[in-house]
């Protein structure tokens, strides 16, 4: 093991393209079920037509992952990262199942029993994506900003890859009978088998790489205690000799003066993601009228919406494109705000082109801003407040995606609900 008291890693340490290649598939697992129940939002809008399904089941996500990753920040010091993250993904399966099941049970019925049902179900996504994205983030907090990127931008790579999947099977089962409910059930099939690769994922690939046992050993020798089950995972029992017996190498700025001292940048990522849902999906998926694309109008947006959110992940990759600067980020961030009325009146006034071009400008701000600041707080930190800091960003996110799934209800003001 290479030694842990330098800077920066060996030169020559293994595994930094297939960490993140596992970061990408990993962060595409952690959304993946959860974008497959959005992306078919045009099925469950046919069979709960007075529901307002993709509203709803986002509604109900959104308190089981932040109520969830409030307790597990909150406690995050004393947490062992690997079976938190392993729940995750293996919650993310199960109700991935049940999903098939639900609809296989009901023979693709409507009715409040089975949207009930359904609203279980995304629930537990919550559960689980507030387990995995809070996990994920702060472990890779501590180790290259190239894999926090990674995982990142397999997040958006899930929207992205169901939305194509989703114009696919719309494609091919739009004229056949059933055809809805045939590319439903197609998507949950795609969707449970990929997180039960995510679970072997984590559980036999990841932890065994090179480069990670390297940084998983360096935040155990400056006192974290999340990682020990992970590093046995990856063959290493014990820390290096004389890390316990120096106290103020292990000594960490708690939860409270982590805030403090990032304060903006946790505001950064609730404003990022107020506005961002107070848009998507909700109104994208209702209130842009009828165009001439017909059926394919709200899937085309939600499409173009999730291929440039991924495109703007890779934008900070190129150093001199990625904003660093803690007011720069705050200006731009409240920027995006004008695009409220900008949707508003394209809605009223617009074609669907001005949409389209709006709609892709918010997913490339979206997935920007998301990167630069996740990549940025961190720096300066000992592993255990990176990790800390990781998990308190994930909160304020999914605080700022909570709010904006809320607000979104506005739009129906005047619409008769």
């Amino acid at each position: 093991m290479a030694n842990l008291d330098d800077n920066g890693p060996p030169a020559r340490l293994e595994g930094k393209y297939a960490a993140m290649v596992v970061c990408w598939l990993l962060g595409n697992g952690c959304l993946f079920s959860w974008n497959s129940m959005l992306t078919i939002g045009d099925y469950y809008g046919y069979l709960f037509p007075r529901y307002h399904s993709s509203r709803v089941l986002t509604l109900v996500y959104q308190p089981f992952a932040l109520g969830t990753l409030a307790v597990l920040a909150y406690n995050e010091a004393k947490i062992n990262t690997r079976r938190r993250n392993l729940l995750g993904y293996i919650l993310f399966f199960i109700a991935s199942v049940m999903v098939l099941v639900l609809d296989l049970a009901t023979s693709g019925k409507g009715g409040l029993g089975t949207f009930i049902g359904i609203c279980a179900v995304s629930g537990a996504f919550g559960v689980a994506d507030a387990h995995v994205q809070g996990g994920m983030v702060g472990d890779l907090s501590f180790m290259r900003p190239e894999f926090i990127q990674s995982f990142l931008a397999g997040l958006a790579a899930s929207g992205a890859l169901t939305s194509a999947l989703r114009l696919i099977t719309k494609a091919a089962f739009e004229n056949s009978k059933n055809g809805f409910r045939k590319g439903a059930i197609l998507f949950f099939v795609i969707s449970a088998a990929f997180e039960f690769l995510c679970v072997l994922l984590y559980a036999f690939v990841f932890p065994k790489l090179p480069i990670i046992k390297y940084y998983r050993s360096k935040a155990a020798s400056e006192g974290s205690k999340t990682v020990s089950a992970d590093l046995a995972a990856g063959g290493i029992q014990t820390l290096p000799k004389g890390d316990e017996e120096d106290p103020k190498k292990l000594e960490r700025l708690g939860n409270k003066e982590l805030l403090l001292q990032n304060i903006d940048y946790a505001l950064d990522m609730f404003l990022i993601y107020v506005l961002t849902l107070s848009i998507f999906p909700g109104f994208l998926s209702e209130d842009t009228g009828s165009h001439s694309l017909g059926t394919w109008y709200a899937l085309v947006l939600i499409a173009m919406y999730n291929v440039w959110d991924l495109i703007g992940r890779y934008i900070p990759l190129i150093k001199f494109l990625k904003l660093e600067s803690r007011k720069g980020l705050m200006i731009a961030i409240l920027s995006r705000f004008l695009l409220i009325p900008a949707f508003y009146f394209t809605a009223k006034y617009g074609d669907q082109g001005w949409m389209i071009l709006l709609t892709s400008f918010l997913g490339l701000t979206n997935g920007y801003l998301t990167v630069c600041v996740f990549t940025s707080a961190p720096k300066g930190y000992k592993g255990p407040e990176q990790n800390a800091l990781g998990n308190l960003l994930v909160l304020f996110l999914l605080g700022g995606i909570f709010a904006g799934v809320t607000l979104d209800w506005l739009w129906l003001i005047g619409k008769g609900w």
